[in-house]
């Protein structure tokens, strides 16, 4: 019959997260199987991670609160009473990380991440702006074909590391402390290989051509990357790829400059345009663009084309176009011209 999960760990009912992690941390050092071999301390072990499976989860606290063991069986918890202590370790990591080591001795066998890495590339500011897709080839490590990543031939089987019994550290004592290191000769593995892979020499991993296709999202700025699961260095002994992330870098527009979704552009406009109005044409990001220049318009005045900029990253349509009208007033006149300007002066213009 299952004790009550709030007498396994000592605490009490209406106990916070901390309390509860604590307690659990305090148990599953004293019953910890590689500090207290033996089924008695293992079974304990286990019933004191059910209980901390169940009531460090708000969701399945909630249900054991309001029904019992039968309302965590109804929604398909069957806790560890079957599981092994490797798989309890799994679960509870972070946890364990941190008990002198002892959490890492069991993980240090496992299989390893692999590093992420990091690819530059360069696009041009409309292949941004609108999205785009490009291949990329690159030179990279990868598994190893033959043995799959593992570093043995195929078949052969790895023998348990003498040093550490197959766990991947060894503990030393220094006072009332256990200290857990890494294992010298199998490298926290916890084997070795008996047979390694002729093709990668027991690395388990080769280096290799691979084409990237990396798609560009519209909206896309300078300086943003993305990420591609699993695309990383592969993992030691057959373990997880790490990521990829590619940055990228945007080539600079010739006359065109971005502003977050907006895009900015210059535009020369002649004293006289500026002071009657006019329309003129301006390069925007899909080509020419007619803009309205309206009486009286200031040097460094800004005219705005709505929904003629960048599209939005997240959707929701796109950002503006604005013109920075540039007057410019002419350096010589003709005898004509300064006459005009002179009436135009006397008139109180």
């Amino acid at each position: 019959m299952k004790r009550d999960y709030y007498e396994v760990l000592e605490v009490a009912k209406n106990a916070d997260e901390r309390t509860i992690k604590k307690a659990y941390r305090r148990l599953a050092m004293a019953f910890h199987p590689d500090r207290n071999p033996g089924p008695e301390a293992e079974e304990k072990f286990k019933e004191a991670s059910e209980a901390y499976e169940v009531l460090s989860d708000a969701k399945k606290r909630s249900i054991y609160d309001r029904a019992g063991f039968e309302g965590l069986r109804s929604q398909g918890f069957s806790g560890f009473s079957g599981a092994g202590v490797e798989d309890i370790f799994s679960s509870f990591g972070d946890i364990f990380g941190d008990l002198f080591g002892f959490g890492q001795r069991r993980r240090g066998a496992a299989q390893q991440r692999g590093a992420d890495l990091r690819y530059d590339m360069e696009i041009d500011f409309n292949e941004a702006v609108f999205g785009c897709e490009k291949e990329e080839q690159l030179e990279q490590l990868v598994a190893c074909e033959r043995c799959e990543g593992k570093g043995a031939e195929p078949g052969s089987k790895p023998l348990r590391c003498g040093t550490c019994a197959g766990r991947g550290q060894v503990v030393h004592g220094q006072g009332m402390f256990l200290v857990s290191t890494t294992c010298p000769h199998c490298h926290g593995q916890g084997v070795k290989q008996s047979d390694p892979c002729k093709s990668c020499r027991g690395d388990g991993r080769t280096r290799a051509e691979r084409t990237l296709k990396v798609s560009i999202p519209a909206g896309f700025d300078d300086g943003m990357s993305l990420r591609y699961a699993g695309r990383g260095e592969p993992g030691g002994q057959g373990g997880p790829a790490g990521d990829l992330y590619v940055a990228v870098r945007v080539r600079p527009h010739p006359t065109l400059k971005r502003d977050g979704d907006d895009v900015v552009a210059e535009l020369d406009v002649d004293m006289v345009q500026a002071a009657l109005g006019t329309e003129l044409s301006v390069e925007g990001l899909q080509g020419p663009e007619k803009v309205s220049i309206p009486a009286g318009t200031q040097p460094d005045a800004v005219v705005s084309l709505k929904k003629r900029g960048v599209p939005r990253l997240r959707g929701g349509g796109r950002g503006s176009l604005h013109v920075v009208c540039r007057v410019r007033v002419p350096r010589e006149l003709s005898r004509k011209q300064r006459k005009l300007l002179q009436e135009f002066a006397a008139a109180g213009g």
